[in-house]
């Protein structure tokens, strides 16, 4: 295998390992009704400015797909929707408490999660590991797909 195949293949495969990882976790510290997908919705949100539409931009999902994510997670008590300082028809999107406590967790699981990489490799080599892939990801809230 060549090393682009490699790369591309290690790099997926640690990305899964870590959102599972993290997705236990936060479903341990009392988070049962979270999936992983709103993960990356929660980041979005959390960024501020969100509407349903740039929602489903973020997600690479069609605006209804969104709406009723949205739906289910203001149902669930991790979202509420405020009116839009310019807009009358959307609504911006903010995390509950609640939504702010599960991002926490996953905070603190995604820490966690890189602990043994951390070890394995050492602070040094792990400190200029994160340095390179700082270089190679794109800027902003985690995505799902692009």
């Amino acid at each position: 295998m060549d090393d682009a195949l490699a790369f591309s293949t290690l790099v997926l495969a640690l990305s899964g390992q870590l959102v599972q990882e993290i997705h236990t976790h936060v479903s341990e510290q009392g988070f049962e009704d979270v999936r992983p997908a709103h993960g990356f919705a929660f980041a979005r949100i959390a960024a501020g400015g969100a509407t349903t539409a740039a929602l489903a931009g973020h997600l690479g999902v069609t605006k209804q797909a969104a709406a009723q994510l949205v739906e289910e997670l203001v149902r669930k008590g991790y979202v509420e929707r405020h009116p839009h300082p310019h807009d009358a028809r959307a609504r911006l999107l903010a995390l509950t408490e609640t939504g702010w406590a599960a991002a926490r967790a996953a905070d603190q699981a995604a820490r966690a999660a890189v602990t043994p990489w951390q070890e394995a490799l050492g602070q040094a080599r792990f400190s200029q590991l994160v340095a390179d892939l700082t270089l190679l990801a794109p800027p902003g809230p985690i995505r799902p797909a692009w």
